[in-house]
């Protein structure tokens, strides 16, 4: 007799998409992924910061811009091809040294370009795509002031973003080789540098390149010098969602084709080897040995 029931196999094929629409939107009680994440609101969004010239900062317009900030937008036109969402839309979320890290856990936001620094203790929280920086600890200062390096800090007042690599590896210095300085936090590099300017603090220690960034958006750059050497050097790298193998992929896969194309050392120029906003300065900051090298290498390796 003729059986009028389906094989065994057709069944197990019909329940399959199911069983991955189940996945895809949670529903057996997994987290989503970045990309459904994304896929399911219509929505990406990526983080910026307000002072990080010139990685991710706010220009005259009152808008994002900055090295990062377009690398950001790069990996945006690649999840819209991914997902095939040319509606997706793009939002966008201020964060903090002290916010960035929370943020990107809880969800709020997706992505992070700014000048944030891959190392160990921060890679238990998140992960970082392909490092695509790299810059040292060093100090902003009136020009004139007599400080030229960190023996010249005893006594004086440092001031540094809490929540940042910096603020740690300064503290630290301070109680190792007893150098005898005044640390204070501040919000970020903005209210740093007014410190500084205002005569409140004595110097300001951040990533050497920011500090150009800082110097050059001051309102008399002529004012400040960057002083001493490097205190050690540490990579900046895109933030994003720990344990989310297949964005990091996508993430470094949209680095990789920069590199390659020479779109990553077209934009390098842009930023850090030709006038910015907001005031036309050149930082005049070649590509370092160690970018260059990891150019080629394209490692995520944390700094310590």
């Amino acid at each position: 007799m003729r059986s009028h029931h389906r094989p065994n196999v057709s069944i197990a094929a019909l329940a399959l998409p199911a069983m991955a629409a189940l996945l895809c939107t949670g529903a057996l009680g997994q987290t989503p992924t970045t990309l459904e994440k994304i896929k399911a609101s219509g929505t990406m969004t990526i983080g910026y910061r307000e002072a990080s010239i010139p990685f991710s900062y706010l220009g005259s317009d009152a808008q994002p811009t900055g090295f990062g900030w377009e690398i950001c937008g790069k990996v945006f036109e690649k999840v819209k091809k991914v997902l095939g969402r040319g509606d997706l839309k793009m939002a966008t979320q201020a964060v903090t040294p002290q916010n960035r890290i929370p943020l990107i856990q809880n969800g709020t936001v997706d992505i992070e370009c700014g000048s944030t620094t891959n190392n160990s203790e921060r890679g238990k929280q998140v992960a970082f795509a392909i490092n695509y920086f790299y810059t040292g600890t060093r100090l902003l200062v009136k020009t004139g002031s007599g400080i030229n390096s960190i023996t010249d800090l005893k006594g004086k007042k440092v001031v540094s973003p809490t929540g940042t690599t910096n603020f740690q590896v300064l503290r630290k210095l301070d109680a190792d080789r007893n150098l005898g300085f005044d640390l204070l936090g501040a919000k970020d590099n903005a209210e740093a540098e007014l410190l500084v300017e205002s005569g409140r603090a004595d110097a300001f220690g951040t990533d050497d390149i920011l500090l150009y960034g800082v110097r050059a958006a001051s309102r008399v750059p002529t004012q400040f010098a960057v002083v001493g050497d490097a205190i050690q050097v540490e990579p900046y790298a895109i933030e994003l969602r720990k344990d989310d193998p297949a964005f990091k992929k996508l993430v470094d896969d949209t680095l990789v084709d920069m590199i390659k194309s020479g779109e990553f050392e077209k934009l390098y120029k842009k930023w850090f080897q030709s006038p910015i906003p907001p005031k036309g300065i050149n930082l005049e900051a070649p590509m370092s040995a160690d970018l260059r090298a990891n150019l080629k290498a394209l490692s995520d390796k944390p700094a310590f």
